[in-house]
């Protein structure tokens, strides 16, 4: 069927929205009709081309829920008609990894940047000339309708509003697992936030779900410092010596407990900063992502030695998208999670560019595009 979606030709490029043809699914798959989509900082990686891809036209999208419209027979009892949130990772549910609790980890994963389903290297996006159209995460959220594996939705309650549960698709789980499963946070807890986008109000939100007695924000942007109180932090600074003199304040000198790296764009000084801010044997969860070829971090191997702290990269928050994505949005449904301030903005499909020029000039914490 004929549908619309955000792709890149090129790197360095910008977003085109273009006709595609999709195709209906096949077994294990369905197709669905996208409601919303949220803006992650994460696709214009690959526009920018910090983070390749593996081949070009390349559709866009990886944070997105919908109304699925067509459904194949699969394991999952996915009907037409129900709504799914995507999830950034598919799982397959019975590698190692999915075995033992860590989804995010799963090994389909390894071909979600390639283009091409990993099941049999076959496409399910085409221009209307035919050429085939890569997928981001095998799911491609910026279309008006797309055709994914059944591995990659989650099945969710009709009355959650389903702007706001794309979010969970990536931003939230990503942000909120990396303070709550890799942060290691405890009740009584000092703990940095370095970025307030929608991955560090998640994060906040996670560390005060926890327990944390102080949170700190770190932003130079001023709207996303003031926002940061909105998500659960007790105190909001531009820089990160700030944050860490603060830190110190509060933990009789030692530092900061755990500190969460969720800048727009990752480099090594943040790492240094970030380890130079944490108590012994404390915690830093780099979840942000920078260049991908760049290698080295400027730390003093003394340091993380000697004082026994932590270096934890991060992917999709340690999550599990079976599981996270119902239990994230319950709490929504219950008041424990603040969803509906995280969208600054909402925007047209055609409107794309714009959004992700509002994201780098830091208007938003997350902006939501809204389907037709």
């Amino acid at each position: 069927m004929r549908t619309r979606g955000a792709v890149i030709r090129q790197i360095p490029g910008e977003l085109e929205v273009i006709d595609l043809e999709v195709e209906d699914p096949r077994e294990d798959e369905v197709q669905v009709k996208l409601v919303a989509s949220g803006m992650c900082h994460s696709d214009d990686h690959h526009v920018t081309g910090d983070i390749p891809v593996g081949m070009y036209p390349f559709a866009l999208g990886h944070e997105g829920a919908g109304i699925v419209t067509k459904a194949s027979s699969n394991y999952k009892g996915i009907e037409v008609g129900d709504h799914v949130v995507f999830s950034a990772i598919p799982s397959c549910g019975h590698c190692r990894w999915c075995s033992s609790n860590l989804q995010s980890l799963c090994n389909l994963a390894a071909g979600i940047l390639a283009g091409p389903r990993w099941t049999d290297g076959t496409f399910r996006v085409h221009t209307t000339d035919g050429t085939p159209v890569g997928q981001m995460c095998g799911i491609s959220t910026f279309l008006e309708t797309t055709t994914v594996s059944i591995n990659s939705v989650v099945k969710i309650d009709k009355d959650i509003p389903l702007d706001k549960a794309c979010l969970v698709g990536c931003g939230v789980s990503t942000g909120w697992g990396s303070a709550v499963n890799l942060g290691n946070v405890e009740p009584g807890h000092t703990v940095i936030v370095m970025g307030i986008g929608g991955l560090g109000s998640a994060a906040l939100q996670g560390a005060r779900h926890a327990g944390a007695s102080h949170v700190i924000a770190v932003d130079p942007v001023a709207f996303k410092r003031d926002s940061a109180k909105t998500f659960g932090a007790t105190h909001a600074v531009a820089t990160i010596e700030e944050a860490a003199e603060l830190a110190k304040q509060s933990t009789n000198g030692q530092g900061a407990d755990a500190l969460v790296i969720t800048v727009g764009v990752l480099e090594p000084e943040h790492v240094a900063q970030a380890l130079a801010a944490v108590r012994k044997a404390g915690t830093v969860v780099v979840t942000a992502v920078g260049e991908h070829s760049r290698v080295g971090l400027p730390i003093p191997i003394a340091d993380l030695t000697l004082s026994q702290k932590r270096l934890q990269g991060c992917v999709f928050g340690s999550t599990n998208g079976t599981w996270d994505v119902n239990r994230l949005l319950n709490m929504y449904k219950a008041g424990q999670l603040n969803l509906d301030d995280m969208i600054t903005r909402a925007y047209r499909l055609d409107d794309i560019n714009q959004g992700y020029r509002d994201l780098k000039d830091g208007k938003n914490i997350r902006g939501v595009i809204l389907f037709d």
